[in-house]
C-alpha cells in the first residue's frame, strides 16, 4: 500500500514539475526543450531526484541543469504550493542524454531500413 502511494506521489511531482519547467524565467531552462526523463523520490520523501534530458544534446542539457539548480527553491515552493503533501522533498537535477541517445539508434535503425534490400513478395503471407 505504502509503495502505491509513493508511486503515485513520483507521478504527481513529475507532472507537476512538467508544468513549472514551463513557466521558469532562466535563459539556460527557458531556451532549451527538456524532457524529464525520470523521477526517483526516496521512501522517506526527502529527497527527489530529477533526470533531465535535452534534444539539444548533453551540453544543453548540462547548462539547464545549473538553471535549475539555482531555481531549486522556487520550484520547490511552488511544488508545495501545488500538492497536498506534508513535506515537499529536496530537489537534485541530473542530466542525461538518453534523448540524444534514443535519437542516435533510430537513425541508425532508419539507416539500416534504407540499406535492406526490398523483397518483391511478402513473405509473412502463408501459401495454402
Amino acid at each position: 500500500m505504502a509503495n502505491h502511494k509513493l508511486s503515485r506521489t513520483t507521478e504527481d511531482i513529475k507532472r507537476e514539475l512538467t508544468a513549472i519547467f514551463r513557466e521558469l524565467k532562466d535563459p539556460r531552462v527557458q531556451g532549451t526543450f527538456l524532457s524529464i526523463i525520470r523521477v526517483d523520490v526516496t521512501n522517506d520523501l526527502s529527497y527527489c531526484t530529477v533526470y533531465v534530458s535535452a534534444i539539444e544534446g548533453m551540453d544543453k542539457a548540462q547548462e539547464a541543469v545549473k538553471g535549475l539548480k539555482s531555481a531549486a527553491g522556487f520550484i520547490r515552493s511552488e511544488l508545495a504550493r501545488r500538492l497536498s503533501i506534508r513535506h515537499v522533498p529536496a530537489l537534485i537535477f541530473k542530466a542525461t542524454d538518453s534523448i540524444e541517445y534514443s535519437a542516435s539508434i533510430s537513425k541508425i535503425l532508419y539507416d539500416l531500413e534504407k540499406k535492406r534490400p526490398q523483397t518483391e513478395g511478402d513473405d509473412t503471407a502463408e501459401e495454402d
